[in-house]
């Protein structure tokens, strides 16, 4: 049975009127085609569809669309305003930090999250609140370099 799920989608009042039991992030892609939102493992383990609901990283893969009524959700292509790129979006383009990109979304979301908790990270708080996100490139030690440089950037906005 279909249901009306209302939620903010990248700061626009959103309304769908969908199977509530359907996974998030193919809501997202399939409904809204915000495609940056990857599929990994639908598991929830890779964090390829890392999404921020509330400012806090989540798995879309094992939300359902239901579980995102009245939040806020932000997805990677949400993440920059006025035609800026967030501060970590910036951050891993300078440093390189990224291979083949399928991953860097979610890893993107997965950072801002653990900025928007914690802004100044050590080196083990940045690689403890990563390390469930899955990446075989091999950009580890640039992950982590963008992660507190942005760190920095996102403090001194404030």
């Amino acid at each position: 049975m279909k249901k009306l799920i209302r939620f903010n989608l990248n700061g626009k009042e959103t309304e769908i009127t969908i199977d509530p039991t359907l996974t998030l992030m193919w809501v997202l892609r399939d409904q809204f085609g915000l495609t940056g939102t990857k599929y990994g493992c639908g598991i929830g383990v890779c964090g390829a569809c890392t999404i921020l609901v509330d400012n806090e990283a989540i798995r879309s893969c094992t939300y359902q669309v239901s579980d995102v009524m009245d939040r806020k959700v932000v997805t990677i292509e949400g993440l920059s305003s006025n035609g800026e790129l967030h501060p970590v979006q910036k951050a891993f383009m300078e440093k390189d930090a990224l291979q083949c990109g399928y991953c860097t979304p979610g890893m993107i979301m997965n950072a801002t999250g653990l900025l928007l908790a914690n802004p100044e990270p050590t080196r083990q708080e940045v690689i403890e609140g990563m390390e469930d996100n899955l990446c075989r490139c091999g950009a580890h030690i640039r992950i982590i370099e963008a992660i507190q440089s942005a760190g920095h950037e996102m403090k001194k906005g404030n």
